[in-house]
């Protein structure tokens, strides 16, 4: 699965680890207004790797979290979505808007296969200091480089460059940035 090869979705070992992601997500969520230390701890059991200064609002939605690493000082807003059935990486310093879906499983096209309960998946990268305006939508095998700034609503269908901003339904490259930090 985590190599991007078919698998039956309904596997019942898949299923156990799912039923953990969601018992972790929702002790995650339930903690944090009340003890954000707790809740914290439940997040790093959740997640692969989670960076020092990490901000993520509740709800998060995930297939597994063991397969999601985050670095340090991102900060996500409410309602993630993040299916890992692949590899997510988000890097340092990023922001993610709210209701913002990163999505690594694929389906058949083929109706037999799909009949079948067969899946795929390819994994999402972000690099550092990337900003996901609200609603955005990353699609399965797709990289972002550094800096880069993806407007609200956008679908990203396909790799986009370091130091641009895309914007669209698919995200087109709309300009470039130039600082002293680009």
């Amino acid at each position: 699965m985590l190599a991007g090869d078919c698998y039956i979705a309904d596997d019942p070992e898949l299923g156990v680890l799912l039923h953990r992601a969601a018992v972790l997500a929702e002790r995650y969520r339930a903690a944090f207004a009340e003890d954000y230390e707790a809740a914290v701890r439940h997040l790093g059991e959740l997640l692969g790797e989670l960076g020092d200064d990490v901000f993520i609002r509740p709800p998060l939605y995930v297939d597994y979290g063991s397969n999601i690493r985050i670095g340090d000082r991102t900060s996500v807003n409410y309602g993630l979505t993040a299916l890992d059935v692949a590899p997510i990486v988000i890097g340092a310093d990023c922001q993610i808007g709210p209701h913002v879906q990163l999505l690594t499983p694929t389906h058949p096209v083929e109706p037999g296969p799909r009949r079948d309960k067969l899946e795929a998946a390819k994994p999402i990268a972000l690099g550092d200091n990337v900003w996901l305006g609200g609603g955005v939508i990353v699609c399965p095998g797709v990289a972002i480089g550094d800096n880069t700034v993806v407007g609200a609503g956008a679908v990203v269908t396909r790799d986009l460059p370091a130091n641009v901003v895309a914007a669209g339904n698919p995200a087109r490259v709309v300009r470039t940035l130039e600082s002293e930090d680009a």
